[in-house]
């Protein structure tokens, strides 16, 4: 029971957090939406900002839930991998009518210079995402799949980079074209054999 309300907060928390942003998002919108009583939330979380922290972890998690299938499958070569990917979460978000953004990424621009503790939360979260893409592309290297020139680490973190850039650019335009573009400029210009 005690996990159950606890992962009810944390995943109402995250769908608002995700939609509204951190300082948007009240801690009673928050029980509400999840049916607990207010008094609860203390039995679980120190503060707001506490649990803040542990929506960035819910937000990993998730990514890294969603991603395995993916990124276990044994018959899509690396960069088929990456390309599964980005189309996931193209797909994604034309189902949120492209409101909604990186989560981690939104985070980072609200949060970032706020606190310490959210912006060191953040840098791990996105060291995540670029650990999996560099990992990706070092197999692809091997496979003959992209240059053997490109340095991988720092080709995860321009993919990265570039891919929330896209997403802001995305959200201000409330359409997919963004997306598209960076699609097609990792893959014809920066990854390519």
């Amino acid at each position: 029971m005690k996990t159950n309300t606890k992962q009810k907060i944390l995943d109402t928390g995250a769908e608002l957090i995700h939609l509204k942003g951190f300082n948007h998002t009240g801690l009673q919108e928050i029980l509400k939406g999840a049916g607990v009583p207010k008094g609860s939330f203390y039995n679980y979380f120190s503060n707001k900002e506490d649990f803040g922290l542990q929506v960035i972890d819910h937000f990993a998690g998730y990514y890294t839930f969603m991603s395995r299938p993916i990124l276990e499958d044994p018959s899509l070569s690396p960069l088929q991998k990456i390309r599964r990917l980005l189309e996931w979460f193209m797909e994604f978000f034309k189902s949120k009518d492209y409101a909604y953004g990186c989560p981690i990424g939104n985070l980072a621009q609200e949060m970032g210079d706020l606190s310490p503790a959210f912006r060191e939360k953040l840098r791990s979260a996105l060291d995540i995402l670029v650990d999996t893409y560099s990992g990706l592309l070092a197999e692809s290297q091997k496979k003959g799949e992209i240059s053997q020139d490109l340095d991988v680490r720092e080709a995860a973190r321009f993919l990265v980079s570039s891919w929330h850039g896209a997403l802001m650019h995305m959200k201000a335009i409330k359409g997919p074209q963004p997306l598209e573009n960076h699609k097609r400029f990792m893959f014809d210009y920066v990854l390519k054999p």
